[in-house]
């Protein structure tokens, strides 16, 4: 059964890498929001919600499917997206779908195209991602889409609310710990856009979770990512 709880003995290390992936953008409105795919349908419902504020009028959602998420979009990870978000209450005409990228650069240069096949050339930008994954999606917008104004945002919610959500504590600090090795680790390969170092606290949290197991979720690369 999966554990539900962030253990003590690492919850100091696992709020430092959740704070850290947050960016702490303000939602503002823009010309297109870009929905990302993944296994849960926290970031349809904020889409939807931020729709309902008037903060966009048109919304991609973009995503194939992974193992992790077939079992519950077996249409894939966008069309699950949009049949929610139009549940939702947003009209299905102010909805465009990207059904192939299988990873964050092809969400977001598959989702340009499909923009510019509908004469839909954005200015501004927001991106709606998983929590964990803020700081990588908007630092690879940036290598892809470099002309537009970009915001990044999740659904403001606590750590403990997350994992409430996913229902497996494990699985969480597995996919922050991922996400921080790649930050460095894609930089390094040019996938992304080189940020400012990467503050101490944060790679001494993310050596300590990865001593303590959490290692699911890394890329075979495994170099320190201070190096």
């Amino acid at each position: 059964m999966p554990n539900v709880m962030i253990p003590a003995a690492v919850r100091e290390d696992v709020e430092t890498l959740w704070v850290f992936h947050d960016l702490q953008h303000e939602p503002r409105p823009v010309d297109v929001c870009i929905g990302l795919g993944g296994h849960d349908l926290g970031v349809a419902d904020y889409t939807a919600d931020l729709y309902h504020e008037g903060l966009f009028p048109r919304i991609v959602f973009t995503g194939a499917n992974a193992p992790t998420t077939i079992d519950a979009f077996p249409q894939g990870e966008a069309l699950g997206y949009r049949d929610h978000a139009i549940a939702r209450g947003v009209p299905a005409e102010a909805v465009l779908v990207e059904p192939a990228a299988t990873n964050t650069s092809e969400n977001l240069e598959y989702s340009r195209k499909v923009l510019a096949e509908h004469r839909i050339e954005p200015a501004s930008v927001l991106l709606v991602s998983h929590p964990y994954q803020q700081r990588r999606a908007f630092a690879t917008a940036q290598m892809v889409w470099p002309d537009v104004d970009l915001l990044c945002v999740s659904r403001p919610m606590t750590l403990d609310a997350y994992v409430g959500t996913i229902g497996d504590a494990d699985r969480v600090v597995d996919m922050l710990v991922g996400e921080t090795q790649r930050l460095t680790l894609y930089a390094e390969l040019g996938f992304i856009s080189h940020e400012e170092d990467m503050p101490a606290e944060v790679i001494g949290a993310f050596d300590r979770l990865v001593a303590a197991g959490y290692t699911s979720r890394l890329v075979e690369d495994r170099r320190p990512i201070d190096v």
